[in-house]
């Protein structure tokens, strides 16, 4: 049994926990942190299983019977408390991303060589059961070589202006999820980006610095064509949808919703929307990706997505940010040298 410590009660951290408690066969949560913790949280914890709570994260990594951390905190804190976690010796779930900053992210690489700890990054898009269907198609070559990749990537209102301003901007708090996708999906590297975007959601958010709406090209190193699209605001639901297009045909996946009810009749023929939002879409997910974390751990396999696996769409990010700014094709090549990436 693989005993966890989750660091950050907030809405992932209690995802996790809940998560945890209603599926996991080879793990618990003994102690759950956050600096804010209310009393409220800690019952409610306490009443899924969690066996203690506490304020201090730190008594978390000091506690020798803790076999692996799961970084649930503001994104501020996630490259930090890594180096802690592995410092301590503990297997490290971390929540996307590792930073912001690349080379608090070389720091994380830098302290997990020559050791025999597991990192995972939660990029939970790989583990819903869509997504993977679509990647199964891609690799047993039902569609022959990838040539044309498009993913939707909708949210059903925008954040809150607060979070809007420490977030990082769209492309390394939302996109980033894309990103992740597109390597999934295509099994390679982007090797150029080009954006364009627009503000049309919130005045607000472009007040802040940031775009709400963009179309995001992409070329990839197996010679495909990436095109994501993103929009902060879906009055219908959370819309996720991808497409792969190939030599050989297509696979594509749509949205998940509540029920495939369809009504019939003389007004017109109706559906159901999408599922609201990324609780409700990826929560199935949200479990599986901790399972495999682990798994890891348990069996001594290594973990599906990596601390590079962290590290690429963050580059990619940044590649965004600067099309978007300077209005041109950016190789991601440009970053990396910038950041002393080989």
């Amino acid at each position: 049994m693989v005993r966890l410590g989750i660091i950050g009660t907030g809405r992932i951290g209690r995802v996790h926990m809940a998560g945890i408690a209603q599926g996991s066969q080879n793990a618990v949560v003994k102690t759950a942190a956050d600096p804010f913790l209310d009393e409220k949280t800690a019952q409610w914890a306490k009443s899924i299983g969690v066996e203690r709570t506490t304020t201090d994260y730190r008594e978390i990594l000091e506690d020798p019977e803790i076999d692996g951390v799961l970084i649930c905190s503001s994104t501020d804190t996630h490259s930090r408390i890594s180096l802690e976690a592995i410092k301590a010796g503990k297997h490290v779930f971390c929540e996307k991303p590792i930073d912001h900053d690349v080379q608090k992210i070389k720091e994380v690489i830098q302290a997990l060589e020559g050791t025999k700890i597991k990192y995972q990054v939660g990029f939970n898009r790989r583990f819903d059961h869509n997504f993977e269907a679509l990647h199964r198609a891609v690799v047993e070559k039902k569609i022959g070589r990838p040539e044309v990749i498009k993913i939707t990537s909708r949210d059903p209102e925008p954040p809150g202006i607060d979070y809007v301003k420490v977030s990082g901007g769209m492309f390394l708090d939302m996109t980033i999820h894309d990103f992740d996708m597109v390597r999934y999906l295509a099994g390679c590297d982007a090797t150029e980006i080009y954006v364009q975007s627009a503000n049309l959601v919130d005045p607000q958010i472009k007040e802040a610095g940031d775009v709400d709406t963009a179309v995001i090209v992409l070329q990839m190193e197996n010679g495909a064509i990436a095109v994501i699209d993103n929009s902060r605001r879906a009055v219908y639901g959370y819309d996720q949808r991808a497409e792969v297009f190939g030599s050989l045909g297509m696979a594509a996946v749509s949205n998940d919703s509540d029920s495939s009810l369809v009504i019939s009749n003389s007004e017109g023929v109706t559906g159901e929307k999408p599922q609201f939002f990324f609780l409700e879409r990826y929560m199935e997910a949200y479990k599986k990706e901790i399972k495999a974390f682990t798994d890891a751990i348990e069996k001594d396999t290594e973990t599906p997505l990596g601390v590079y696996d962290g590290l690429k769409p963050v580059l990619m990010g940044l590649a965004a940010k600067r099309s978007l700014k300077e209005h041109r094709p950016v190789k991601v090549e440009e970053i990396m040298k910038e950041e002393g990436i080989d």
